[in-house]
Formats: structure tokens, C-alpha cells, sequence
């Protein structure tokens, strides 16, 4: 990609990431062309649809929330490592509200353009709760599908303004499930 191109891309990422961030997911695609001082056309150019463009502004955070996970199966507790990287992937989805309707639409259609990069953010996850269940950390009852699940109900209690006081109550209720009695237990203990 030519320089100029490359800039004018990352212009527009820039200010999707400002207006998805102050008026959610829905915000309209003339409202950020706009915003970017360009034409509808020239936004399309580079991204053809809302999901492109919303992939392309998500690919470094789904990245990044990958590469943590990847540093944390190295962690000492996997316990710690799963409720860490669990805080870290629903508090991102807090940055783009109305993102993890897309999310949750997108992990279950191939043809999405977030597909791949949900399905890989998954799979992280899923390594984090299968060796945190490994150490007897962590229920055997769930999955990597059941995590996801969860960071897509915490992150819509997030989004909703009425609940958004509780969520971090709540987020240490399910965190405090998701981890089996030994574990729990040795948090009380360790907090006493």
C-alpha cells in the first residue's frame, strides 16, 4: 500500500475508533466519512462494509488481547491468568460499545468479516481455561465457546447504562464461579 493511502487508512481508522467509541457500533458510515472530511465513496473504497471497517479498527485489540493470552499460559497461577485476561477482554469490549453484538454475531458466521479474528481471540481463551481446569483451577463444566459466551454477557452488561454501575460487581461474582472451591477457598484465605 502506497504511503498516502496507508495514511489516509489510518486517518479514517482513527476517527471510526473516535466515533464507534462515542456513539456505538451503529454509528452512521456517511457520519465518520464526514468526521474524516472525505465522501461516503472514498470511506467504502477502503472498507466496503461496516463489518470491514469494524475489523480492521478491531484487529490490533483482538490481537493484542491474543498475544496476552499467550503470555499468560506461562503465568504462574492459571487460575489468576484466566480471571486476568477474562478482565482485559471484557473491559476492551467496553471501548466500542455495541461491538459485542457484532462479536457474537460474527463467531458463529464464517462468511463474517470478523469471523477469524473472533474464532482466534476464542482459542485463546480456551487455552487459558483449559489449563487453568488442567491445575483444577477452573470448573470442567464449561468450554472455550461457554468463555466466550461469558465475555459477550459481561460486556453487554457493560454497554447498558442502567447496569453499567454493577458490572464490576458482578464480573467478580462470575470470575469467582468460574474458578472451582480450591481456588476460591485459597483467595479467602489469602484475603483474611
Amino acid at each position: 500500500m502506497r504511503a498516502d493511502a496507508r495514511k489516509n487508512r489510518d486517518h479514517l481508522l482513527a476517527v471510526a475508533g473516535a466515533a464507534i467509541s462515542e456513539q456505538g457500533v451503529d454509528v452512521s458510515l456517511r457520519d465518520i466519512a464526514r468526521r474524516a472530511d472525505v465522501g461516503l465513496a472514498t470511506l467504502l473504497r477502503h472498507f466496503s462494509t461496516r463489518e470491514a471497517l469494524l475489523d480492521a479498527l478491531l484487529h490490533t485489540s483482538f490481537g493484542e488481547l491474543t498475544a496476552k493470552a499467550d503470555a499468560l499460559e506461562t503465568d504462574d497461577s492459571p487460575g489468576d491468568a484466566l480471571v486476568s485476561w477474562l478482565r482485559d477482554c471484557v473491559g476492551w469490549t467496553t471501548e466500542y460499545r455495541g461491538a459485542v453484538v457484532l462479536m457474537a454475531a460474527a463467531i458463529a458466521d464464517p462468511d463474517s468479516a470478523l469471523h477469524a479474528s473472533c474464532v482466534t481471540l476464542r482459542a485463546a481463551g480456551a487455552r487459558l481455561l483449559a489449563r487453568a481446569q488442567a491445575a483444577g483451577l477452573a470448573r470442567t463444566d464449561i468450554d472455550g465457546d461457554d468463555l466466550f459466551a461469558l465475555v459477550e454477557a459481561l460486556a453487554w452488561l457493560g454497554d447498558q447504562r442502567s447496569l453499567a454501575p454493577h458490572a464490576d460487581h458482578i464480573f467478580d461474582v462470575v470470575a469467582s464461579a468460574l474458578l472451582t472451591s480450591t481456588a476460591n477457598s485459597d483467595a479467602e484465605g489469602s484475603s483474611s
